[in-house]
């Protein structure tokens, strides 16, 4: 591609230019991607921390379970206390220009939908154990997202770096080499030029000078 760029000085100084932009674009994207490699392993931490909390979760919630479905029967305890779903809200927000998803619950306090009466403090204990699994499990879902919308960033500006730092840049860098160059050759052929030209109008006028005299 060098060779087929017509080698004047205007062309040198935006190679030049071309290639300090794309040298800072390299330097851009290389700090960009230890920013996001940086959040991306704080947040495996924080989903192998919230997993495990899951897990945990999980053991203590079916275990209450069991107690309220000792004290109250399963038919009793299942009857009429499905719960409505009411969702979560999600909201993002961005890291080095990639949106990660933020989860919440509308309301952080659990409260019952059942009546008091044929229940009692096991079911409501299950209850709200569950809901923690719930709202853990969002939790969860959240940060693994995230992870792999930062890994997809991380590859795309892992390959845009690459292209810069590997293509982009030795390109201009040849560009450069094959501007300069040719412009020194010509430099020294109009310097070579005008020392011939220079020499034959010094014997001219002493030609001149000889048939005078």
């Amino acid at each position: 591609m060098a060779q087929q760029i017509s080698p004047t000085k205007a062309n040198l100084l935006l190679a030049k230019k071309n290639m300090e932009l794309a040298k800072h674009g390299y330097e851009m994207l290389d700090r960009k991607r230890n920013i996001l490699m940086r959040e991306m392993m704080r947040m495996i931490e924080e989903a192998a921390r919230l997993q495990q909390d899951v897990g945990d979760s999980f053991s203590s919630a079916y275990g209450a379970l069991q107690t309220a479905n000792v004290t109250l029967g399963i038919e009793n305890t299942m009857e009429n206390n499905a719960p409505e779903e009411t969702g979560f809200q999600m909201e993002n927000r961005s890291v080095m220009g990639v949106n990660l998803p933020t989860t919440w619950r509308e309301s952080t306090e659990a409260k019952p939908f059942y009546g008091f009466w044929g229940t009692n403090s096991y079911l409501d204990n299950a209850y709200i154990k569950f809901d923690d699994v719930k709202e853990l499990t969002a939790r969860l879902a959240g940060v693994e997202n995230s992870v792999y919308r930062l890994a997809t960033a991380i590859k795309k500006t892992q390959r845009r770096a690459n292209m810069l730092q590997n293509i982009v840049i030795p390109r201009y860098e040849a560009s450069i080499r094959f501007i300069s160059s040719t412009l020194e050759e010509h430099e020294r052929e109009e310097f070579t030029r005008l020392k011939v030209i220079k020499r034959a109008k010094a014997k001219q006028k002493a030609a001149a000078e000889v048939e005078e005299e």
